[in-house]
């Protein structure tokens, strides 16, 4: 009689488990908790998919920037139109997803060149980019060379943030001879050199 009175709560122990289950109070703490960590993750989500966007224009404008001073070496002179983008090598489109890149002439200064990248779409979340190359002269040997900037907007071009083509194309050098950004209000050094 012991040995049937075991297996008997053995078997309506082991039925008992099989009878358990979720409640419905488990179930919805459950799906706030994943509603809770998904608001949480998405706005991070989606930022990094935007830092994505612009990584691009980073790259290809800072990559403009290089094949300009390059260009400088060999020909004396900038690429200053976007005509002439392919001049400089580099195996890009003008014109991508995200942004259309271009350069444009220093004005009155012909040892002077502005590359930029504007965002194709104007009033979404995307920042512009602006380069900048220059000839210049490093101060303790007075040797003549070529100086290069990469700039960032700000603000998004969505949120009144400035284009690359239509900003100010006057920079200057600061107290270290490094370029600066030419509206500081409006653009951020990415180059590193503050």
């Amino acid at each position: 009689m012991k040995t049937d009175l075991k297996v008997k709560l053995l078997q309506h122990l082991t039925h008992k488990k099989q009878d358990e289950g979720f409640t419905l109070i488990e179930l919805l703490v459950v799906i706030i908790i994943i509603g809770i960590l998904s608001a949480i993750a998405l706005p991070s989500f989606l930022n990094q998919a935007n830092k994505a966007k612009q990584s691009e224009a980073r790259t290809y404008v800072g990559s403009m920037n290089r094949a300009q001073q390059a260009y400088y070496l060999e020909n004396d002179d900038f690429v200053i139109d976007t005509g002439d983008f392919g001049e400089l090598g580099l195996g890009i489109s003008k014109k991508t997803k995200n942004y259309e890149y271009g350069v444009q002439d220093g004005g009155n200064d012909p040892k002077r060149v502005s590359n930029y990248a504007d965002p194709n779409e104007r009033g979404g979340p995307l920042r512009a980019y602006q380069g900048f190359v220059i000839l210049g002269q490093i101060q303790e040997t007075s040797e003549a060379t070529t100086l290069a900037v990469l700039c960032e907007a700000k603000k998004a071009v969505g949120l009144q943030g400035e284009l690359g083509s239509a900003a100010p194309t006057n920079v200057n050098l600061d107290n270290d001879g490094n370029l600066k950004c030419p509206d500081e209000a409006n653009w951020k050094n990415l180059s590193g050199n503050n």
